[in-house]
């Protein structure tokens, strides 16, 4: 099966290949750990990997690196804010995420290695019959979360105090460029910004660069920031 999927991946570009749903489907952890954690999912025997999001004038200002399990889990997340220089780093410990300083118990999970409750936000997360983590709640606030049929996040809905902010993504026709996407977010259905996004991939049709433009429409005039991100992914 895996010598299929490397040829699957390698000859895409020329002549396609009719299993390439088990190359471009994401898998319910990283599809909803990117959701919660707000990085781009990736497909594949993903190892390790890291995206560093940088600004018009050539700053790095954020990075996100995992390290992945052969079984899909996440074995270690780091979260670096560099304008601030300020992180966090979450490892796998049995059934939590554990801070890697603290020690404290940030992150509790069900089934094999899926988000189950962030016990110090009082968040609980449920998921659907296939394993993908499909809405959270507190006592205030509520979130269905949305994907396509590859597992790719199209977004979510959170509501609280009375209020919904949606974000809505789109994605093009091609299965191989999931990246390439136009999101909207609206505040109790009025629009508020447009993010888009489109990159350059490798062989296993996850980003290499991307260059990423977000528009805030409750402003005026409307402020438009610019960004490119960069990857750097290790397979098994």
């Amino acid at each position: 099966m895996k010598k299929i999927i490397i040829l699957c991946a390698l000859a895409a570009s020329i002549a396609g290949c009719d299993n390439q749903t088990i190359t471009l489907s994401y898998t319910p952890e990283m599809a909803s750990f990117s959701n919660e954690f707000d990085f781009d999912p990736l497909r594949g025997p993903v190892k390790d990997f890291s995206q560093t999001l940088i600004n018009e004038k050539g700053e790095a200002v954020k990075r996100v690196v995992g390290f992945i399990s052969k079984e899909g889990c996440f074995n270690e997340l780091e979260f670096h804010d560099l304008e601030s220089n300020s992180g966090a780093t979450l490892v796998l410990d049995a059934n939590y995420y554990l801070d890697s300083q603290s020690r404290e118990k940030k992150v509790r999970l069900q089934g094999k290695c899926q988000l189950a409750e962030l016990p110090q936000a009082a968040v609980t997360y449920e998921t659907d019959d296939h394993g993908f983590v499909v809405s959270a709640h507190t006592k205030e606030t509520a979130i269905v979360y949305h994907y396509d049929a590859d597992g790719y996040p199209l977004g979510k809905t959170t509501t609280a105090d009375k209020e919904t902010l949606a974000i809505t993504a789109k994605t093009g026709s091609d299965k191989k460029k999931k990246l390439d996407y136009t999101s909207e977010s609206t505040l109790n259905g009025k629009p508020v910004g447009t993010t888009k996004q489109s990159c350059d991939y490798d062989g296993h049709f996850n980003p290499l660069e991307c260059v990423l433009s977000i528009t805030d429409e409750s402003v005026k005039p409307p402020k438009i920031q610019s960004y490119t991100i960069k990857n750097s992914i290790n397979y098994y």
